[in-house]
């Protein structure tokens, strides 16, 4: 197997210190003596132009003089001097390096020039480098220890990346009285090269990694780091503490008068939508980190609550509400049973109060009945010592209970050294420890977020209910022909018709530039009506005195006319005044809602749903979401916020059609999506009125785009540009286009209806049964580093997938490996050929530079086709043969 560039800087087999000093308390000498203490067992050069010997080892003036292979260079001399230094390392082949000196961007210009020239050296031998003003690495396991630090922890399965170098050591020093242990344990430093997605991506494909856990300050590379994060996610952990909360959670007025959300809640939607879990404290980050490791997570939150004592039971319940969640309820199955081993005097509930007497059996049997109730999805036991608590044997009865079950248990045993014996004892059974109730919940919530982001992630959302239509150029005009012009925020009846071109439900809205034209636009659209201003300098919903409401004949409508322009140019005579807007009076609504998105300057367009109307921003009822969105995603967004629960039903307001909201938001999602110039988009009210939507209210604000779409967004939206129509040889219909996630039933149809002899020869094995698992690997496509090309039968053929072409590339998108596979009926009709084709021309089109894939020597048919289309052959390992196109 290909070794992984970053394997050099993680497990070298030889290390150059440049800048090795025997000078006491100086970084080079720490450098050097760290490296003896570890034991690192490779080949370790020391780099000083000055000294022949450095504690006692030979020194060499320059790394191009050590004349044998070195795989990582550890850097600590003035920062000025290391571009002639890197230079040096490319010529010595040198393939990565940390570069602990200080002094770069973070000093100013002249800082920026030397990082600059720094990276200038690093691109052109191809080095890879953490830093410059970095800590350092450490790699327990394989005994290196490349910092300046004397702090040197337990190996582990813990990889720690901390955007701060000033707080590793005492990270090291706090865990090593937790007795844990790492894979790897490093600073980012500058992150002029290497950044947080280069080293997820890499440490996610680690075995001796259980979980990826970050100290973070901020991001570079949103996208990159997005795409590493959504995809490591799935197989392992990543949990983050961000820094900054009080900072990034500023909020902003925006041009329409309303609240957003400042960027700290944009981190927050970014992490949920990747699947991070997001922590406070380093307490937190640690306890949930160890618990996913020995225990499995929670599939839902419904939390039971074992104690002894009244007092730790509420603490642990007042830990669910800060998260807005409440104990699980008990069915009466569960409570007949917890009746039968409580004195008959107590009535069992959550939490469940076994009382001061409580011993080994009763709690035993406790934590069986609460494992046993199918309507708790995890158990907190908490023990405080009382006058006749056997606080070991009730530990080592806990352990024995708890062993070997799905459900995760987490135990709190209150007291310190009285209960030390008992809690090395839970903790050697595999059971999370918390010394108070409130740890022991939170860990439980975040495992369960994390499982439900998981669910987000891999879920297969349903189809719209029909392939809504949109009309972009029309949009496109609209947004042209406003930026041509000063004009940046759009006025409402503008806003309308953008709206309208992506089937965005609207009141009808004319404008009148005099009384007698707003008559006749009331008679055209029906009494009542509601007038607004109409200026590109105001926002009718904001300014006192800019509207008039339930008018209901042509008097009414010309009074009206006259009373709003006379009394805005009174007030503001510089002002550009259109006249008045003209608007059906909607009927009195069930429910007002918000519906908005605005362009954050890192995260791309933010999707806002949530309460509306005139408490939109009193209220804050609202959830955030990255586009682009699917059924399950906008459904979810819903659900985040209070108001949905009225929108399901509640009291007299009838449930609203949440089908159309859904289609509403994916509407709004595609529109952000299509158009980067779209920096702020704000609906309010949106009226539910019966089993209607309509947007009443609408404000667009405008901004020329330096960046083309889709690439103004950090998740990569569904590539449509790779759609075409393509006819067999038999003139069956087909539409090739990129997989989706609605796409399971269709690729779960396809493969069951495979020979043996097809599915071998694409994944080198029979597979019988195709799980839910196995599918959404297929389907649930990052279109930043992966991609299925499928062919789909068009009518009058029945839809049915036929075919599919896969790309999958590296992390650094230089490289990309494919594979093709076609069903029984249709090989020999042109499909192979064509799928492989239109594959070519992707991977083109996304920069590869190399495209690879194994065959098995026996599939005769695809290796004659690979070699038609012009790849080169190369047999590999017995069986089977690499085939490469150089792009």
């Amino acid at each position: 197997m290909e070794k992984h560039h970053l394997d050099h800087l993680f497990n070298p087999e030889a290390v150059a210190i440049i800048g090795a000093s025997e000078k006491e308390a100086s970084i080079g000498r720490a450098l050097v003596q760290n490296f003896l203490d570890a034991r690192f067992p490779g080949a370790t050069y020391l780099i000083n132009p000055r000294l022949d010997q450095i504690l006692g080892m030979q020194a060499h003036p320059s790394v191009r003089d050590v004349q044998a292979p070195v795989d990582l260079a550890v850097i600590a001399i003035p920062i000025k001097d290391i571009p002639k230094v890197m230079e040096e390392c490319g010529q010595a082949g040198v393939k990565t390096a940390v570069i602990i000196s200080a002094g770069g961007r973070e000093t100013g210009p002249e800082g920026e020039k030397i990082e600059a020239a720094i990276h200038a050296e690093a691109l052109k031998w191809g080095i890879r480098y953490l830093g410059p003003n970095c800590w350092g690495i450490i790699c327990p396991p394989c005994k290196l220890h490349a910092t300046f630090a004397p702090h040197f922890p337990r190996a582990g399965s813990l990889a720690f990346i901390s955007q701060s170098g000033a707080l590793c050591s005492s990270i090291i020093g706090w865990a090593e009285l937790k007795n844990i242990g790492f894979s790897h344990f490093l600073s980012l430093g500058s992150k002029a090269d290497l950044d947080f997605a280069d080293l997820i991506d890499y440490l996610g494909n680690q075995d001796k990694v259980r979980s990826i856990i970050i100290y973070m300050e901020h991001l570079t590379r949103h996208r990159k780091f997005m795409s590493a994060a959504r995809s490591v996610s799935r197989v392992k952990p990543i949990i983050v503490i961000k820094a900054g909360r009080k900072f990034a959670g500023a909020r902003g007025v925006t041009p329409s008068g309303g609240l957003w959300p400042g960027k700290d809640t944009a981190y927050t939607a970014a992490f949920r939508r990747a699947g991070i879990i997001r922590v406070d404290t380093f307490g937190q980050l640690f306890d949930c980190a160890e618990a996913l490791e020995k225990v499995q997570r929670p599939l839902g939150n419904n939390l039971g609550i074992i104690t002894n004592a009244g007092g730790p039971g509420v603490m642990a319940v007042d830990a669910l509400t800060r998260w807005q969640a409440e104990p699980g309820n008990l069915s009466p199955e569960t409570l007949e049973k917890l009746r039968e081993i409580l004195p008959p005097y107590r009535i069992p509930g959550n939490p469940v109060n076994l009382l001061g007497d409580a011993g080994p059996e009763r709690y035993a049997r406790a934590v069986e009945i609460g494992l046993e109730a199918r309507e708790l999805s995890g158990l907190v036991i908490i023990l405080s010592p009382q006058a006749l608590t056997d606080s070991t044997g009730v530990a080592r009865a806990v352990a024995a209970a708890a062993g070997g079950k799905a459900k995760p248990v987490f135990a709190v045993w209150m007291g310190g050294a009285e209960v030390a014996l008992g809690v090395r004892i839970l903790n050697d059974a595999g059971i999370p420890t918390f010394e108070t109730p409130e740890p022991a919940v939170d860990t439980f919530l975040e495992m369960f977020s994390y499982s439900r982001n998981l669910e987000l992630l891999q879920q297969t959302p349903p189809r719209l209910p029909k392939e809504f239509q949109v009309n972009p150029p029309q949009a496109r005009a609209f947004i042209e022909q406003r930026l041509e012009g000063k004009t940046r925020v759009l006025t409402p009846l503008e806003s309308k018709a953008i709206l309208s071109a992506y089937g965005i439900p609207i009141n009808p809205t004319l404008a009148a530039a005099s009384a007698s034209e707003a008559a006749r636009a009331a008679k055209d659209i029906g009494f009542p009506v509601v007038l607004k201003i109409h200026s590109p300098d105001f926002n009718p919903k904001t300014m006192e005195g800019g509207a008039r409401f339930y008018l209901r004949n042509e008097r009414e409508v010309t009074a009206a006319f006259e009373q709003i322009v006379g009394e805005v140019k009174m007030g503001h005579p510089e002002a550009a005044i259109l006249g008045v807007t003209v608007e059906s009076q909607e009927r009195e609504s069930d429910c007002q809602l918000f519906i908005g998105s605005k362009r954050d300057p890192d995260f791309g367009p933010l999707i806002l749903f949530g309460l509306g109307g005139a408490f939109t921003d009193i209220m804050e009822d609202f959830a955030i979401e990255l586009p682009p969105l699917n059924v399950h995603l906008a459904r979810s967004l819903m659900k985040r916020t209070r108001i949905y629960r009225v929108l399901e039903t509640y009291r007299h307001i009838p449930r609203a059609n949440l089908d159309l909201l859904v289609e509403f938001l994916v509407r709004i999602s595609q529109l952000v999506t299509d158009f980067p110039e779209i920096v702020e988009l704000d609906i309010n009210p949106l009226l539910l009125i019966g089993h209607r939507v309509v947007a009443v209210d609408a404000r667009i604000t405008l901004e020329p785009s330096t960046v083309t779409a889709p690439r103004h967004l950090i998740i990569s939206p569904y590539p449509n540009q790779y759609e075409s129509h393509w006819l067999l040889r038999d003139g069956t219909p087909i539409l090739l286009r990129p997989m989706k996630p609605e796409d399971e039933p269709l690729v779960s149809d396809f493969l069951s209806k495979c020979s043996d002899e097809t599915i071998y020869f694409r994944y080198f094995r029979l597979i019988k049964h195709w799980t839910h698992e196995m599918l959404i690997r297929f389907t649930q496509n990052d279109y930043d580093r992966e991609l299925g090309l499928m062919a789909i039968a068009q009518p009058p053929s029945p839809e049915a997938m036929l075919g599919v072409s896969r790309l999958v590339m590296d992390a650094d998108r230089q490289k990309g490996e494919f594979a093709v596979i076609v069903g029984d009926p249709w090989q020999g009709k042109g499909l192979g050929p064509k799928l492989l084709e239109q594959l070519i021309a992707v991977a083109r089109d996304l920069g590869l530079k190399l495209l690879y894939g194994d065959v098995l020597a026996q599939n005769k048919p695809m290796l004659e086709m690979a070699k038609k289309a012009g790849f080169q052959l190369h047999r590999m390992a017995e069986g089977v043969v690499r085939i490469e196109m150089n792009l």
